[in-house]
């Protein structure tokens, strides 16, 4: 009998060309699918939650795979991590809904983009945050982010490179965390689409050094001109978050969610 199983993972994305399978680049789906292919004793196609650029890590993931292999869903995580990297982990897993697909199911993400904003820079950060010396103002960015909040058309704060049938998204919030040098803009939406998340925080910055104002984000989100909103930070310092599910899906993400992140 075929089963469904969901994983719940996580991953340095340094060493990784995203999540997506390439023909000539190492992913984190293709590392993954190894791993269970050799577990499972049949080849294995994972559907995960999103992709993710080179670069970006992820807190919390989701993947889903089908298999008649009885590996046990608490033994999984164990089982499959022999086989995985040290920089992914699978941390949970359990049995989905015949019909549950990672990202078809998924209800909302939140991404979180770390700056590390002191004059010095700090090796343990590398490559897992924004290293930016110039003094930024946390409440001039805050005070911007509440414009991004709500359904817009998101055009501004896109890449051009994947196709998607409307750039309509709706943010459910946007907030601006300090944490002595560190800054972690927290931002949950329905969809993100490529590079957004990115895109925004540069935007962000922009408003903190003076060439966007708070009150102009409404306009250049009507406008739709990526050229008028700021740059596409470098993807270090992005982290998927939270991955929102109904059903046992969705309370295996949220497991243990409340000791790790907000």
């Amino acid at each position: 009998m075929e089963r469904n199983i969901a994983l719940r993972l996580t991953y340095d994305g340094t060493n990784f060309h995203g999540w997506q399978v390439q023909k000539d680049q190492v992913t984190v789906a293709q590392t993954l699918e190894e791993a269970l292919t050799r577990l499972c004793g049949h080849r294995v196609k994972v559907t995960g939650c999103g992709r993710t650029d080179a670069g970006v890590h992820a807190l919390r993931y989701c993947a889903n795979f089908r298999t008649d292999c009885r590996v046990p869903t608490d033994r999984f995580p164990l089982a499959v991590n022999t086989y995985l990297p040290d920089d992914i982990s699978v941390t949970a897993a359990c049995e989905a809904e015949p019909d549950f697909n990672a990202i078809l199911s998924c209800e909302k993400k939140e991404y979180v983009y770390r700056i590390y904003n002191s004059r010095i820079r700090d090796p343990f950060f590398a490559n897992r945050a924004y290293f930016y010396p110039v003094p930024l103002k946390p409440e001039l960015m805050a005070q911007a982010a509440k414009y991004f909040v709500g359904t817009h058309d998101f055009a501004a704060v896109r890449s051009v490179g994947t196709e998607t049938k409307t750039t309509v998204r709706t943010v459910h919030w946007y907030e601006v965390e300090q944490n002595g040098p560190t800054l972690d803009l927290r931002v949950c939406a329905d969809g993100f689409l490529y590079n957004m998340a990115r895109a925004m925080a540069g935007t962000l910055i922009y408003v903190s050094e003076g060439k966007i104002a708070p009150e102009d984000i409404p306009a250049l989100l009507e406008k739709g001109d990526r050229r008028l909103t700021g740059p596409t930070v470098p993807p270090g310092g992005l982290y998927l978050n939270r991955i929102w599910y109904d059903g046992p899906v969705g309370e295996m993400m949220a497991a243990g969610v409340e000791m790790e992140c907000k």
